[in-house]
């Protein structure tokens, strides 16, 4: 149902899924969504923030669950379970920041609300943009124990920082540092009278310990809360015209780097009414594996795979650790793999490859996310582009070590393997790592 500027509805559905949508072409700049959510008009920590760097809210009832771009339609998605709104909770703001320009440059821009459950359309918003950097779109808000959804569309100029702390989020901001000041010319100090210490004052006799109901000691107070962590707004996006970025140069060179694979079949893109669905596949026997392909400093050289249990270490050689099988592409869950950034100086080259195990003859109906998340620094994320061959094997990103500078690659290459060969014989060839192969299984 089409919305005008300030107009609202009653929403008949708990699960949600609120799509930002755009075209993309030259020029135009990336869009993120975000939601927040308000008490009295205000986030009560930073935690209530919920985008690109928090992708999921601790209650389960807002997560961000990432951008598609199918044949230059571009979406980005929040899944919203108002069902699990905390009863503080009064209003879930739905917004948007645009990266690289303002949305007055972004063609088509909309939002809207579907039902999670029958992938229908129960609300669309179409906002008029110039120099606009962050949007409100929307908000969810309770009016006498339903939930309605009101077109809001006020801007911001001051892009996702200015929108985020207008609601109480605190913003990390890079530090810059100072030239150091010229020094003072030296000047003797005057010489400090003599000090004398007062004799302390008489302590007040002790209070009684307040009580409570028939005379029982009242609980002790809680310490005053700690402020929460300031969020940071930074991330990088790999694209076929900027594919690497150097690790060193974002400060992501400690700590553990953490490699998330997600996915989607183009059978969920018609049941969630043509973009992405439930995270969960509509394909129970469609198995990717994610892998890794690695050349230590010593010359060693592995992989890391589900098949024949080589899931790697992170403490020892090779220093990546596969998490447990997955085949769901949920964005919070999908397959994973921990690269520990400790030990960078015995990493020479990592290539993160994806195969398909079962389920499909190729990465034609499949579209799938990879998010690089390090410790420290800003999340590296990309989409990869339109399968149009038989592959069933595909090189995400190829991290190199070279002279301590660690820099991130996007490959999003796919392969056709000839027949007879296995998916990690191939890609073993394109990259030429030199290695053995024999029959595995898991």
């Amino acid at each position: 149902m089409p919305l005008s500027k300030g107009s609202n509805l009653q929403v008949p559905a708990t699960a949600l899924r609120v799509e930002l949508g755009w075209r993309s072409g030259p020029g135009v700049p990336d869009a993120d969504a975000s939601a927040l959510l308000l008490v009295s008009g205000k986030v009560r920590t930073d935690g209530d923030f919920v985008f690109y760097n928090q992708p999921a809210h601790s209650s389960g009832a807002v997560r961000h669950e990432g951008k598609r771009d199918l044949g230059g339609q571009v979406t980005d998605t929040l899944l919203v379970d108002l069902a699990r709104v905390e009863s503080a909770v009064e209003t879930v703001v739905l917004a948007a920041s645009a990266d690289g320009g303002t949305f007055g440059q972004v063609p088509g821009l909309y939002i809207r609300v579907l039902d999670a459950g029958q992938g229908t359309e129960l609300a669309r918003f179409d906002p008029t943009a110039t120099v606009e950097t962050a949007f409100v779109l929307g908000e969810f808000y309770r009016r006498q124990g339903a939930w309605k959804f009101r077109a809001v569309g006020q801007g911001y100029s001051s892009g996702l920082k200015g929108l985020a702390t207008d609601y109480g989020i605190t913003v990390d901001e890079p530090q810059h540092a100072q030239p150091p000041a010229g020094p003072a010319p030296a000047t003797p100090a005057p010489p400090m009278p003599p000090v004398t210490a007062p004799a302390p004052l008489p302590l007040p006799p002790a209070a009684p310990a307040p009580t409570g109901t028939y005379g029982a000691p009242l609980p002790p107070q809680s310490p005053p809360s700690v402020p929460s962590t300031p969020v940071r707004l930074t991330k990088v996006t790999l694209t076929k015209q900027a594919p690497s970025v150097s690790l060193t140069k974002q400060g992501g060179t400690s700590g553990e780097l953490r490699v998330n694979l997600n996915w989607q079949t183009r059978e969920q893109f018609s049941r969630w009414g043509g973009r992405r669905g439930r995270a969960a596949t509509s394909n129970p026997d469609l198995d990717l594996d994610l892998c890794a392909l690695y050349e230590l400093s010593d010359g060693s050289k592995g992989v890391v795979q589900a098949l024949g249990n080589a899931f790697g270490a992170l403490h020892r050689p090779p220093y990546i650790h596969l998490d447990g099988d997955d085949r769901t592409g949920a964005v919070e869950t999908g397959e994973n793999l921990t690269v520990n950034l400790d030990h960078k100086q015995s990493l020479r080259r990592i290539l993160i490859f994806v195969t398909i195990y079962e389920g499909a003859r190729s990465f034609a109906d499949l579209h799938a996310t990879v998010t690089l998340r390090p410790e420290h620094g800003a999340p590296i994320e990309f989409s990869l582009d339109e399968c149009t061959v038989p592959s069933t094997v595909c090189a995400l990103a190829l991290i190199t070590n070279t002279g301590g500078d660690l820099v991130v690659q996007r490959e999003a290459r796919y392969l056709v393997p000839e027949r007879g060969v296995s998916p990690q014989r191939t890609i073993d060839r394109a990259y030429g790592w030199g290695m053995k192969w024999t029959p595995g299984r898991k």
